[in-house]
């Protein structure tokens, strides 16, 4: 991608030049700068769709929180939260020029100096070349926000896989180094014209490869490294809040719109296909992880309910933008299917993978992206079969061939291997440095506690007495408790 030149705003040179320069000498100059046009349209409904990502993030703590047990759900969210805060700070001094600066480094990443923090481009637009300095009507800046909560999200994912057992410290360090090391060359792999795009043209509309196999793998690099939590899989750890996953599986629901739709950047038909794609893919998959659990344990719940929603999610990411809809309603169904029988492959080898990052997200990232080698038609994306703006083919149920369908594979195989790889590194390098997981006692008694100082629930009565508002009103008998003997239930049964 060639960055667009460097033009001076009419509006600072009405202002601030037309003080020092004459009536003529001004003219020349708005004569001889390119006008560049702000297409509104499109930038709004990229600023909307930034919002709605960044929302996702918040929701998948809440869809985490409440999967995992009530005395480790702060560090759970935490690790969300946290993520907001690092990636985007990251992202804004090298991780925007490494994913999407100009290919200088053989395709592995970006030129660290296009957009370095310390540089501003107000009046850059994305795309732009000396040809059209408009380019495609986004200002840089909003491309870059929108991109950024991609970042964030896609770190943030990998921490289902960790809970109950991780220092706050040590998730901090892997966060920015898995960001820096591998985040950011992939997403310049997939989409910012390195190797991968260059060689082997596979597509992916919004993440499947580089935001859901690649967190997948990392996810199962880390787990490994940090080993078993106390007592799995002996002992039931049920999610302790159901209500929270519920609520934070819609909250991502409603922000994928932004994700997948927002992906096409401009406002078209393109957009409206990933936005329908996206919605009833994600119907078909809640309906076939629901069906698998009806057969399987007779009783269908809400958890499977909203683990079905997010497995359709993912699985639709890469493809949304590129199959019929009636494929996308077919490619939900077998993600919700896959997935809701993949989540048990953790106890068949043995990886304690605490919320099921590699059952849903690995795995349905890999349908996901094989599904384009399917299902691909050009004649709904010019992208596809147009060697100008790519090079790739239609599917092999679309008379493309194998061609496509080998390139996806070759492409989730690439980012599989070198994020699981990365992951296991970084992790294996901390845990024998600064350390990765909390000692045995610290996660027996609570993550929460240990690590932050705070608990999920206080359960000690408001007035501060024993009795609370009902001894006050002299109902009842007053009796001192301990912590213990008020857990809540759902812990009881967790553990």
């Amino acid at each position: 991608m060639k960055r667009g030149p460097e033009k001076l705003s009419r509006n600072r040179l009405k202002g601030d030049a037309a003080s020092k320069v004459g009536r003529e000498d001004l003219d020349y100059q708005e004569a001889r700068v390119p006008e560049v046009t702000i297409n509104t349209g499109h930038t709004a409904w990229l600023l909307v769709s930034t919002a709605l990502v960044l929302l996702m993030t918040p929701g998948l703590a809440l869809f985490y929180g409440g999967l995992n047990r009530s005395k480790g759900v702060l560090n759970m969210m935490m690790m969300s939260f946290s993520t907001i805060g690092l990636v985007s700070i990251l992202w804004l001094f090298y991780g925007f020029s490494a994913s999407f600066g100009a290919d200088k480094h053989g395709g592995l990443f970006g030129d660290l100096g296009q957009y370095f923090g310390s540089k501003t481009y107000i009046d850059q637009m994305w795309l732009a070349t000396d040809a059209n300095p408009s380019g495609n009507g986004i200002p840089t800046y909003v491309f870059m926000a929108f991109q950024m909560t991609f970042a964030v999200i896609t770190v943030a994912l990998i921490s289902g896989a960790i809970s109950d057992r991780a220092k706050f410290g040590g998730w901090l360090l892997f966060a920015a180094g898995w960001a820096t090391l591998v985040y950011f060359p992939v997403a310049h792999n997939v989409w910012g014209g390195g190797w991968i795009y260059q060689h082997l043209h596979a597509l992916d509309f919004a993440g499947g490869t580089a935001v859901h196999i690649n967190a997948g793998a990392a996810a199962l690099g880390v787990a490994l490294v940090l080993g078993k939590r106390v007592g799995w899989p002996r002992e039931s750890m049920k999610p302790h809040n159901v209500p929270f996953v519920a609520l934070g599986a819609g909250l991502l629901w409603f922000g994928w719109f932004g994700f997948n739709a927002g992906s096409e950047l401009t406002v078209d038909g393109v957009t409206g296909l990933a936005f329908v794609n996206t919605q009833v893919a994600t119907a078909a998959a809640l309906l076939g992880w629901v069906i698998v659990e009806w057969i399987r344990d007779r009783k269908p719940t809400l958890v499977g309910a909203s683990s079905g929603a997010v497995a359709g999610l993912v699985a639709i990411t890469p493809a949304c933008g590129f199959i019929d809809s009636w494929a996308a309603v077919l490619l939900g169904l077998v993600a919700g299917i896959v997935c809701a029988l993949a989540v048990s492959l953790k106890y068949r080898f043995g990886f304690d993978d605490s919320l099921d990052v590699v059952g849903v997200h690995f795995v349905g990232g890999w349908i996901g992206s094989l599904w384009i080698g399917l299902f691909a038609n050009d004649k709904l994306n010019s992208y596809i079969s147009d060697p100008a703006l790519g090079g790739a083919k239609n599917g092999l149920f679309f008379g493309g061939g194998a061609g496509q369908l080998g390139a996806q594979a070759g492409a989730s195989a690439i980012v599989t291997v070198y994020s699981f790889a990365m992951a296991f590194v970084l992790a294996f390098i901390i845990n024998k440095t600064i350390g990765f997981r909390v000692s045995t006692d610290a996660e027996v008694e609570g993550i929460d506690v240990a690590e932050h100082a705070e608990s999920g629930y206080d359960l000690t009565p408001a007035s501060g007495s024993s009795g609370g508002a009902f001894a006050m009103a002299g109902l009842g008998t007053s009796k001192t408790t301990t912590p213990a003997a008020e857990a809540p239930a759902s812990e009881k049964v967790a553990g």
